[in-house]
């Protein structure tokens, strides 16, 4: 498939299947997400399908393989793909064989083969009593119903049961260590090894799936990735899968590296919204990424979806632009008001924008949908901090947490609201709570730069500004905030490396960073490089028809400059002075005295230049042996 296609049959009926297989082993958000991307098509296109046979599909299904040799759908490259960077020498060196080997064999395109498929349809009232047991939240039962079950479909409900249980058992655990010392930072599940090794061999990629998750929750990173490169080869549309890739990757750098491993087209919607997902985690969205989402919301492929509708705010979002990402989230509430989904984002839009009327409305509405879910939590947080009402804002973000201990944002604007109330020892915890959940996540770093600035514990400040910046390099405010910390310590070279590096990135017609660039030059005596700082005030300030107030005392710097240097433009000096002269700014009476000198230093050149003129006359007569009468006396 290529971009100019469209959705094509093939990719109904996978996205169709999809959200049935993941029902069926539980994958909730998963099967969830793939249904209601099919129901974004159009309708006109869904009906059309429906009419028509279904294609291939590249996973496993209840129908018995009519061939044991199946081939490779069209849309896949014909190899295995070759990186062009490294992720690291293990990965790449055995993933593309990996895959090569997992698309020549029968489980890809995946669909259950003989033994297999008999084994399913004899569990097949087993695995819907335990599915029962596990949409009633009884996982211990499920596992027990499904003891001795051997099909792919029973194993994986039953170990993925396991694991929903000993990860309650963890919560609880961690829960009784509340306000304790000894409790650690995120809840420890110490079944997992033993899970894992129920999964080492496996082959079937959604147990592949699990093995992936286990390993990442393990740690082991590049395991991970690999279990879930041959994951998402065996079953395209699981979304969790790519979640669970997107959660592995560190920067920008290594998503590119392993766009060359996935077995799919540059193109796919797949692809695409993956690495739109991936750099809205990362805060490293562009343009780009816009246009993208603008593509997938196109008549041909999903112009319904408000998932994509919410990657595209989210994105708008991270690149600054809230007035863009406010207008797309109220499309997004105009067609579905109960969609609670990135509504806390929203309702970061609106804080920073300071719509107390909207913010306050919002509230209002999503607490009678659904007090209980963390980001209507946030969203009311938010609605509270805006009024300064910090203590209550701060139990809505503490209720968050509660609800979902790895819900990021709750804590990082908790430990925003600790920063506002002066609490640099609760919002150090916030922000630590924040970094255990996503080290990726440059907010809480520079959360805790702020927190330690605020007891004067600069060094350290440093230290957490240094980590913010290197995931997110461009960022004003943080190159701006090591700047004031070098200059507090007295490190005023390195202070001005770090405003030279937030002017890069800056508003072109910013002085704020300017101004401080020319303050630390002159107190470094480098007077030339301090006016050129300067001058750039004065001719943005007038580009820009600002108040002479604004740079007034720019003026004066340069005026006083040209006054002093040899063959100094006093011309430019007298005019700007004039202004500052006239002007109501409060170095008035310093410009007036000022102008008055440049006058006096502009008829003293201007008499000096005649008088040079003159003796140039005078040599030139001589040379040409001109006799010069005097004067009668």
């Amino acid at each position: 498939m290529t971009a100019d296609v469209g959705v094509d049959p093939q990719i109904l009926s996978e996205l169709r299947a999809a959200s049935k297989e993941c029902l069926d082993r539980g994958l909730v958000a998963a099967a969830k997400w793939t249904a209601e991307l099919y129901l974004s098509v159009s309708t006109s296109r869904r009906r059309q399908h429906s009419t028509t046979s279904t294609a291939l599909s590249t996973y496993s299904t209840s129908t018995p393989a009519r061939s044991q040799s199946p081939q490779p759908p069209v849309s896949f490259p014909d190899q295995s793909p070759v990186p062009t960077q490294l992720l690291t020498q293990t990965i790449v060196s055995t993933i593309p064989n990996l895959i090569s080997q997992a698309i020549q064999a029968p489980l890809y395109p995946k669909v259950i083969q003989g033994q297999d498929c008999e084994h399913e349809n004899e569990e097949q009232d087993v695995i819907l009593a335990a599915r029962a047991c596990f949409d009633a939240r009884e996982f211990h039962r499920a596992t027990h119903i499904l003891n001795g079950c051997v099909s792919p479909k029973g194993k994986f409900l039953r170990i993925y049961c396991q694991f929903l249980a000993s990860e309650k058992k963890a919560q609880c655990d961690w829960h009784k260590l509340d306000n304790n010392r000894l409790q650690p930072p995120l809840p420890i599940n110490g079944f997992l090894a033993d899970l894992l090794e129920e999964v080492q061999d496996a082959t079937d990629p959604w147990l592949l799936f699990l093995k992936a998750l286990f390993l990442s929750r393990l740690s082991r990173r590049e395991e991970a990735i690999e279990s879930v490169l041959l994951s998402i080869a065996g079953i395209r549309w699981n979304w969790s899968a790519w979640i669970l890739l997107a959660s592995c990757i560190g920067d920008g750098e290594e998503l590119s590296s392993l766009h060359h491993l996935i077995p799919l087209p540059m193109d796919h919607p797949l692809i695409q919204l993956f690495q739109i997902k991936t750099l809205n985690d990362l805060h490293n969205s562009s343009e780009q990424e816009i246009q993208v989402c603008d593509r997938l919301l196109g008549s041909d492929f999903f112009p319904n979806s408000l998932f994509i509708m919410g990657l595209k705010a989210c994105a708008l979002y991270h690149m600054h632009e809230y007035s863009r990402a406010e207008l797309e989230f109220d499309k997004i509430l105009a067609l579905d008001p109960h969609h609670i989904d990135d509504i806390d984002v929203y309702s970061n839009i609106l804080y920073v924008q300071d719509s107390r009327l909207k913010l306050a409305k919002l509230a209002h509405d999503f607490i009678d949908l659904d007090k209980d879910r963390p980001e209507v939590c946030c969203l009311i947080g938010n609605h509270y901090s805006l009024r300064s009402e910090h203590e209550k804002a701060i139990k809505y973000f503490r209720r968050a947490t509660q609800l979902d201990q790895t819900f990021l944002s709750a804590w990082t604007l908790m430990g925003h609201e600790y920063v506002e109330m002066k609490n640099s020892q609760a919002a150090i915890e916030a922000y630590r709570r924040a970094i255990d959940v996503n080290r990726k996540d440059y907010r809480a770093w520079y959360g805790l730069g702020q927190a330690y600035e605020l007891l004067s514990m600069h060094h350290y400040s440093l230290h957490y500004y240094q980590r913010a910046t290197a995931l997110r390099p461009y960022d004003v405010r943080i190159w701006q905030a090591q700047g004031m910390c070098y200059e507090e310590i007295g490190r005023l070279r390195e202070a001005v490396e770090c405003y030279k590096r937030a002017l890069i990135p800056a508003d072109p017609h910013e002085i704020i960073i300017t101004l401080k660039l020319a303050k630390i030059h002159r107190s470094l005596d480098e007077h030339s490089e301090a006016v050129a700082y300067h001058r750039r005030i004065v001719e943005v300030c007038q580009a820009d028809l600002r108040p002479i107030q604004d740079y007034a005392k720019s003026c004066l710097e340069v005026a006083e400059y040209e006054m002093r240097i040899p063959h100094g433009d006093l011309n430019l000096a007298k005019q700007i002075l004039d202004q500052v002269a006239i002007s109501n700014a409060e170095d008035v009476g310093r410009a007036k005295e000022l102008v008055k000198v440049a006058d006096k230093m502009i008829h003293n050149r201007l008499v000096a230049a005649q008088q040079e003129s003159l003796h140039a006359s005078s040599r030139d007569g001589l040379k040409e042996g001109v006799t010069v009468e005097p004067r009668p006396g």
